[in-house]
């Protein structure tokens, strides 16, 4: 069976879906099966092996361009073509991070109408590749938001074509109400055209079904895929108490800002008590950060709360997720996905998260860790020095198994890889 899987590059960040993407599409290859990972908009950015093709399509800055500037469209190929290139693409998404929903409303609505908007060529262009070139058994898109180019593909493609959904709903729900109202509706109708469509959780499948009037029987749920073969790193073991550490995209809607506000009433019960933080800081967000950073450090002090950055490399990660004790992402967006969860659970550490979104899910599923009401202060401060004091080298052993048995790739590859399988037999 060869799948084509269609992802979405972050503009140059480390992005969740993306790297998801990529980890679902190499448990599949491990299963045997042939996957061909193709970004759209950008290549995207991960930090383990990257199996994604090095050809990029609806580039990001044609895109952009064809709805921004009359007649751009209409140029010929090979005057747009060199945009399209990865290098340039790369470079140009280092200077800016341009995915603010609120900014960029005409362009989804565009995006979502398919032909009938100006990026008809490139759509065009795709369809062509996959049907004539590619030719896969199956197609799996990896957001709602590319699903403009499904009743085009229909026309010519005659296999299931699935979408799995993952964080569509904070892209939609961001737009201005001039252009959420349209993109909605067009979300609904494209999606019509899906055979199937995939969640990580039930909490989203319900919760979108609501948010874009998707019937409930048109899902599926699928686990999150983990590369459990971690690399050899230790703990820090500078610090001289327990540490507390946030790790997600460093934003309002991950709840940084709440982090730093614990962190800061946590310090004052226990002067032994460490912090730090760490995740992809984009420059729309990076004075919001950084004042409330101060103002943290300047309660606690710099040597017990440490902004470490973004984790460069896979290494990077686990080393500093082994060198907490706790993990704490006090999210206000409800997650789908919630996959620092689980990677913290891989390196034997316990989350403490909101009850909302798929984290009761997760928690549940790994039998360890805690959720805490998301409307209380004192909820997420008691929580947090009840799981310190519990932590057990038993708790950090049993995490990482139920991890492995659940979410590693030579786990999640056949279950997927027999799901789309299904959907090839004769009905």
């Amino acid at each position: 069976m060869h799948i084509a899987f269609i992802t979405a590059g972050g503009a140059g960040m480390f992005c969740g879906s993306c790297m998801q993407d990529n980890t679902l599409a190499r448990s599949l290859q491990q299963a045997g099966l042939d996957v061909t990972l193709v970004p759209t908009y950008t290549p995207i950015r991960v930090d383990e092996y990257n199996v994604s093709d090095e050809r990029v399509f609806l580039g990001g800055i044609n895109v952009y361009l064809d709805s921004a500037l009359p007649g751009w469209s209409r140029l010929p190929g090979f005057l747009k073509s060199w945009l399209d290139r990865p290098e340039i693409l790369r470079r140009l998404a280092k200077r800016s991070s341009s995915t603010d929903a609120t900014q960029l409303g005409w362009l989804t609505v565009d995006m979502l109408r398919g032909v009938k908007g100006p990026q008809r060529k490139e759509i065009r262009q795709l369809v062509s590749w996959l049907t004539s070139d590619l030719q896969p058994d199956v197609i799996l898109f990896s957001n709602a938001l590319l699903s403009g180019i499904v009743p085009t593909l229909r026309e010519q493609f005659s296999g299931p074509i699935v979408c799995l959904l993952q964080g569509d709903d904070i892209f939609l729900e961001a737009l201005p109400d001039r252009w959420q109202t349209p993109s909605i509706d067009l979300v609904r109708e494209n999606c019509g055209h899906f055979d199937r469509l995939w969640t990580h959780s039930r909490y989203y499948a319900d919760y979108l079904s609501s948010l874009v009037g998707l019937e409930p029987k048109q899902f599926d749920q699928i686990p999150l895929s983990l590369d459990c073969d971690l690399p050899k790193v230790t703990a820090s073991q500078t610090s001289r108490g327990q540490v507390i550490g946030y790790f997600a995209r460093i934003c309002p809607d991950k709840g940084a800002d709440h982090f730093l506000h614990a962190a800061q009433q946590l310090a004052h019960k226990d002067n032994s008590l460490q912090f730090r933080i760490a995740g992809y800081l984009l420059e729309l967000h990076e004075e919001w950060f950084r004042t409330n950073l101060k103002q943290a450090q300047e309660t606690i002090g710099e040597d017990r709360l440490q902004w470490v950055g973004s984790p460069a490399t896979r290494d990077d990660k686990f080393a500093y997720l082994k060198s907490l004790d706790l993990l704490c992402v006090p999210t206000r967006y409800h997650e789908p996905k919630g996959l620092f969860v689980l990677e913290a659970a891989l390196s034997g550490v316990p989350a403490l998260v909101p009850n909302h979104g798929a984290f009761p899910e997760l928690i549940s599923g790994l039998g360890n860790g805690r959720t805490y009401h998301a409307d209380s202060t004192d909820a997420l401060n008691n929580t947090a020095m009840e799981m310190l004091t519990e932590r057990t080298d038993e708790q950090s052993a049993q995490l990482r198994s139920a991890v492995t048995a659940s979410h590693s790739m030579d786990i999640t590859g056949p279950r997927i890889g027999q799901m789309l399988a299904r959907l090839l037999e004769p009905s």
